[in-house]
């Protein structure tokens, strides 16, 4: 008979519902392992938190460097640098920018075939010359420029070739987005971002520093003179013309151009005669423009009265030097006739009367005889005699015997009409609170009448093709002979016209000089001012007008006469003088 036995092992562990229970020296090694394993644990989590902390501190931390494309070539970490300051239009239209690049450069310490690498490198950058490009991968230091400012195409391109010792630094290019637009304006600056002309050189501290500069100058009414010089310059066949449009109220300059101009994001298609501006630095003789500052000082000044009266049937002959008149009309005329018909004699006879003091500090006054202030480093200084004679006082008044700039000339008539007083030129737009700055050349009645007779020189004088439908215009014509090697050239002619409106309350000067220009059978073969330079400032009127908010016109509304007696014969002098002027046009047609 089989018999069943149950063992009991007391000292190895007891067996209960189906387990073993480990007791003793054996219980106690197996705790000292799960401990062991559970520290160590703890130790590799630890040790990844660290180091997954520092990743995330490394990629998106205040330290962190973006991340690159870039191959084992680029030995340099894109850093971030100071950016040039933007210059805006007076609307906040970008006018200059900087845009980030990157410059490639070798270390010929690391390039291992200088030939080959030549070789690779033109197939990105063919233009480049492969002896020079040859020199600086071989060259005996441990940097050469190789090429600046890339394209991110050409960077990435370079990158792949993956040859040893190219490397690229982080840099960024000046760019125009106008192109020539406003080139002699804003100027430009040279490969390593420093201002050399225009509002670049002369505010160069400012834009280093990322600071933004904002122009007085419109981007719109830029394009509008732009284009219009153009049409003209090519139409009769002109060496070069410049163009100013001015704020009378404020002195602030609203466009300015001159041709020929360059495109200042190719430097090097840049001459010595593209780069010279004519608006600023050229000074001319800008003929019979000055008459309006001529009657203007004779009237500020009580010397003549505005029914006076002056013989111009004979030239005048002085100093060896005769007077005549291109029209002349061979009788007395007005001061407001002088004017309209433009008659040297005439302005002559007031200038003495008035003398060569007087008219000196008049001139000064307006800024005539001094460089001007506006902040470009491209300025002339206007040419004026000495000694001061009587003949230079009587050609001086019809604008032969000293030469301005076209933006002078523009900044003194906008004295003339905007009630007498002389602003500060500007290419900086002023602020709307900014405290007025000028200084008083004339009297408001002064201005007022000098405005009127400039609105009848483009009704009916030599500045009728001047006229805008819609909006009144005054102005003035000027044709000046160009003094080449000490003589005057009769067919080498300055034919310029300087406007205003609208004449109720002047605001705007537009000037426009043709250098140069030949007559055509639209002009009848004339050059002169009324037929080549008038017609372009008509158009521009026309077109600004409604983007500067003046309302167009059909008529002259009637003006208020003075109650003074003196005010209302001086009306009715300017009145009489308007119907004489109409007659005798009409019966000359």
């Amino acid at each position: 008979m089989t018999e069943n036995r149950v063992f009991r092992i007391e000292s190895a562990g007891t067996r209960h519902a189906g387990r073993v229970r480990l007791q003793g020296t054996r219980k106690q090694a197996l705790e000292t392992g799960r401990n062991r394993l559970l520290v160590t644990g703890v130790v590799f989590a630890l040790a990844f938190l660290v180091i997954a902390g520092r990743l995330v501190e490394l990629t998106v931390g205040p330290g962190a460097t973006p991340p690159r494309t870039a191959r084992a070539t680029v030995s340099e970490p894109l850093a971030p640098a100071i950016t040039r300051g933007d210059i805006v239009d007076r609307n906040g239209v970008i006018l200059a920018t900087s845009l980030p690049t990157a410059s490639l450069y070798v270390d010929p310490a690391e390039v291992l075939d200088a030939e080959e690498a030549a070789d690779k490198i033109r197939t990105i950058l063919p233009e480049m010359d492969r002896d020079t490009l040859v020199d600086r991968l071989d060259g005996p230091g441990r940097f050469a420029w190789i090429r600046r400012n890339l394209t991110p195409n050409q960077q990435w391109r370079i990158n792949a070739l993956g040859i040893p010792g190219l490397h690229f630094r982080d840099s960024e290019r000046r760019t125009y987005p106008h192109g020539a637009l406003v080139a002699h304006v804003l100027g430009l600056t040279d490969i390593d971002g420093h201002g050399i002309a225009g509002m670049e050189k002369s505010f160069d501290d400012s834009l280093s520093g990322g600071g933004t500069l904002r122009l007085s100058v419109d981007i719109r009414l830029q394009a509008m003179l732009h284009e219009e010089l153009m049409g003209a310059v090519e139409t009769f066949q002109a060496i070069g013309a410049a163009g100013v449009v001015m704020d009378t109220r404020s002195g602030e300059v609203l466009a300015m151009v001159s041709l020929p101009d360059f495109d200042p994001n190719s430097p090097a298609t840049m001459t010595p005669e593209t780069a010279f501006n004519r608006a600023s630095k050229g000074v001319y003789e800008l003929g019979s423009t000055f008459k309006i500052f001529n009657t203007a000082m004779a009237l500020d000044s009580k010397v003549v009265k505005l029914t006076d009266r002056f013989d111009t049937r004979e030239p005048i002959r002085h100093a060896g030097f005769t007077i005549s008149d291109f029209h002349p009309e061979e009788r007395a005329l007005t001061v407001s006739e002088i004017l309209v018909h433009s008659s040297n004699i005439g302005s002559a006879k007031m200038a003495l009367a008035m003398g060569g003091e007087m008219q000196r500090d008049y001139l000064e006054k307006l800024g005539l005889l001094s460089t001007p202030t506006i902040e470009l480093p491209e300025v002339g200084r206007p040419l004026s005699p000495r000694p001061w004679r009587d003949i230079n006082t009587m050609t001086i008044s019809y604008g032969h015997g000293i030469a301005v700039s076209p933006v002078q000339l523009a900044g003194a008539v906008s004295a003339v009409v905007n009630g007498g007083v002389m602003e500060p030129i500007t290419l900086l737009a002023r602020a709307d609170d900014a405290p007025e700055a000028g200084r008083r050349v004339f009297s408001p009645e002064a201005s007022r009448q000098v405005g009127r007779m400039m609105r009848m020189v483009v009704q009916d004088g030599t500045g009728r093709k001047a006229k805008a439908e819609g909006y009144r215009v005054g102005g003035k014509t000027g044709t000046a002979e160009k003094m080449i090697g000490g003589r005057y050239h009769a067919k080498k002619l300055i034919s310029s016209f300087v406007g205003a409106f609208p004449m109720d309350a002047p605001r705007y000067v537009v000037l426009v000089a043709l250098d140069e220009p030949k007559g055509n059978e639209s002009t009848l073969n004339y050059a002169t001012a009324g037929w080549v330079a008038a017609p372009s400032v008509g158009r521009l009127v026309a077109r600004m007008g409604p983007i500067v908010g003046v309302q167009p016109v059909d008529v002259t509304p009637p003006q208020p006469v003075p109650a003074t007696p003196e005010g209302r014969a001086i009306m009715a002098s300017l009145d009489d003088d308007t119907l004489v002027i109409r007659e005798r046009r009409l019966a000359a047609n």
